[in-house]
């Protein structure tokens, strides 16, 4: 009878125990489980996000940044013009049955707003006042006339030719020949602007007197220029007619007429002469 008792005591015991264990397990799993809600339980610091059970699940999706389209563009500033080639015209007082005595305006004509057509040459946006015509473009100036070469005027042109100071021994001019000295005469010619032909033309003139105290061995010659060259270096002159030397020391005084004149019209540093196609020294020679 004992060992029953003992054995129904056990059996509620357990019983008691199995009781005690199924309520008290929920409360220890709920314990034990993550709080839902953080703020509940937990302080969440100063500006802090928080992120509900459900976030945590499924992340908030990040946009994706998309191309933007470019910016309009701006349109220029419309010119300031008359009325539109496109708007009608205006109707007239008698068409539209507006007042009698109206004047009617044409198509083109500047309305009566105090808007100006651009005028000619106007920049984009600018207005010219009405009556006000554009200043006219300056006309080309004529090219400034020719200025005579230095020695030489309108017309005229200043040679120097040479002439022979007899047994001068060089004291008026360069030395040569027979103890005579070479000196330079000044003549102003007109005509041709060549500087060699006149030169050679005004020492050639029969007609021209040397200035006194001068002598000139080519008097007695009859000489006449045809042309001549000048390379830079050396100037040519071609003569034609006959030379009549007055004495054996006029030989020298011809050749340094000749020569010295042809060099100094344009500036050579040597001189070749020809007389009816021979050289100089050998019509001489000749004589």
């Amino acid at each position: 009878m004992e060992r029953g008792a003992d054995m129904a005591g056990r059996r509620s015991a357990g019983k008691l125990m199995a009781t005690a264990a199924a309520l008290t397990l929920p409360l220890w799993l709920g314990c034990c489980a993550p709080n839902p809600n953080p703020s509940a339980g937990s302080s969440v610091a100063p500006g802090a996000t928080t992120i509900e059970h459900s976030d945590r699940a499924h992340p908030p999706l990040v946009p994706i940044p998309q191309p933007q389209a470019p910016p309009p563009v701006t349109a220029a500033p419309a010119e300031t013009t008359g009325p539109s080639d496109a708007s009608p015209p205006e109707p007239s007082g008698h068409a539209s049955g507006g007042t009698p005595g109206t004047p009617e305006q044409s198509s083109g004509t500047t309305p009566s707003s105090g808007t100006a057509s651009p005028g000619v040459g106007a920049a984009p946006g600018s207005t010219t006042p009405m009556g006000a015509s554009p200043s006219p473009a300056p006309e080309p100036s004529a090219p400034p006339p020719p200025q005579p070469a230095p020695g030489q005027s309108g017309g005229s042109q200043t040679v120097t030719v040479y002439y022979v100071l007899l047994e001068d021994g060089g004291a008026g001019g360069v030395r040569f020949g027979c103890n005579d000295s070479l000196a330079g005469d000044r003549r102003t010619v007109a005509g041709s602007t060549e500087p060699l032909a006149n030169a050679m033309r005004a020492l050639l003139d029969s007609a021209a007197e040397p200035a006194p105290g001068l002598y000139n061995s080519l008097s007695g010659s009859t000489l006449t220029f045809l042309s001549g060259t000048f390379d830079g270096t050396a100037v040519t002159v071609y003569l034609s007619g006959s030379i009549r030397p007055a004495g054996v020391c006029d030989i020298p005084r011809i050749e340094a007429q000749l020569t010295q004149t042809a060099v100094a019209s344009v500036g050579a540093i040597r001189a070749e002469v020809y007389v009816n196609g021979v050289r100089l020294a050998d019509a001489l020679r000749l004589k």
